[in-house]
């Protein structure tokens, strides 16, 4: 579909609901949401990091004294606004599968809360980046998750059933959560004063995650080992979503205050700039060994025991890229090794079991008030 030409917010809205059409929204639950712009205050007015530290933070991108930074802006909020948009896209086909009510209730709330923050995303193109802003705004409602359009390789995976949805929402939305909390020190005023509702709403999509996944083995009818190989195919590519080793782009977006670390106001020692994107995957990675630890209490002791993948496992970007690896980052053959990871991620066996099981409900505990 050729781009149109917008002229204001309002035009990209009518757009939205296209796109809503296009891919097969009809719940009254996601048309009936209030989609708006949602703006908290800034907690520190003054630049936190960078070169530009102590000065006021910037209300517009007019207030910003280099094009290069305007540019490394806008596409930062590009490739936020793509992942929400394609998240919304993979998990459309679960709508008519929900185990429960609460479950449905919980899916409508986590894809209509992805949908505003794209929205939140694009009102910031739209609304500070001008004409070419616009047409990048166009374009998130463009892409496609399903033909592998979307920018980032987690956001053209496929979410075929419960379990993916679970593991995805544990493991993707926690990525979106260090993305979102390393964006509200921004320098650009409009993008931190946007994280804090985003951070906000994002929370529960983690705890839809890890509760989802917590139930799932009280229920003790999915197997571990098959709960194993979808986290395998989720933290490996969550991995690459914290960006590439020794990276120039977030050097600099540091340096020009577009993007801090995770913990920029707790940590006091000065960073490696030249390691920053390694720096938020290893905090990462030590939080989903605390989250898949707790989640190892409860499973039998005749089941083996969950584990996150090592980080050098099916890596496509950065140093580990293409190299061959086995799920404890020790190096294996290279002839073999596609068959090797093909056996540790989902297979066909995996889903006719799901599938089968799936059948009754009571492959997942009921949700109850004190979960």
């Amino acid at each position: 579909m050729a781009l149109t030409k917008i002229t204001n917010f309002d035009d990209w809205v009518d757009l939205f609901k296209v796109w809503q059409d296009d891919i097969g929204l009809e719940a009254k639950e996601l048309k009936d949401y209030k989609f708006d712009v949602k703006l908290a205050d800034l907690d520190v007015d003054e630049i936190e990091f960078g070169h530009y530290k102590g000065n006021h933070k910037w209300p517009t991108v007019m207030h910003i004294p280099d094009q290069r930074i305007r540019d490394a802006l806008q596409t930062l909020i590009i490739f936020q606004g793509d992942t929400e948009f394609a998240s919304v896209e993979q998990q459309r086909a679960l709508l008519e599968h929900a185990p429960s009510d609460y479950d449905l209730l919980s899916i409508y709330r986590v894809m209509a809360e992805e949908m505003r923050h794209g929205w939140q995303m694009s009102y910031l193109l739209v609304s500070h980046f001008g004409d070419e802003g616009k047409r990048e705004a166009e374009k998130l409602l463009q892409r496609r998750a399903d033909e592998h359009e979307r920018l980032l390789g987690s956001f053209n995976e496929s979410v075929e059933n419960w379990l993916d949805f679970f593991a995805y929402t544990e493991f993707i939305d926690r990525d979106g959560k260090y993305q979102l909390q390393m964006m509200s020190t921004s320098a650009f005023a409009p993008l931190s004063r946007s994280m804090k509702p985003m951070l906000r709403e994002e929370s529960f999509h983690l705890g839809t995650g890890n509760n989802g996944l917590l139930r799932i083995i009280k229920a003790g009818r999915i197997p571990t080992d098959v709960m194993q190989r979808y986290f395998n195919k989720w933290v490996s590519t969550a991995f690459d979503l914290f960006g590439t080793d020794a990276s120039s782009s977030a050097q600099w977006a540091y340096t020009w205050g577009l993007k801090g670390r995770f913990d920029e106001r707790t940590n006091p020692q000065s960073p490696d700039p030249s390691r920053l994107n390694e720096y938020a995957r290893e905090l990462y990675r030590q939080e989903v060994q605390g989250l898949i630890d707790r989640l190892n209490l409860h499973v039998p002791e005749h089941e083996p025991k969950l584990k996150v993948p090592h980080v050098k496992f099916n890596r496509r970007i950065g140093q580990y890229k293409g190299q061959t690896y086995n799920l404890d980052g020790e190096p294996i053959p290279r002839e073999g090794y596609k068959a090797y990871v093909e056996s540790v991620m989902p297979t066909a066996a995996d889903r006719e079991l799901l599938r089968s099981i799936f059948k009754e409900n009571d492959w997942i505990q009921p949700k109850k008030s004190d979960d």
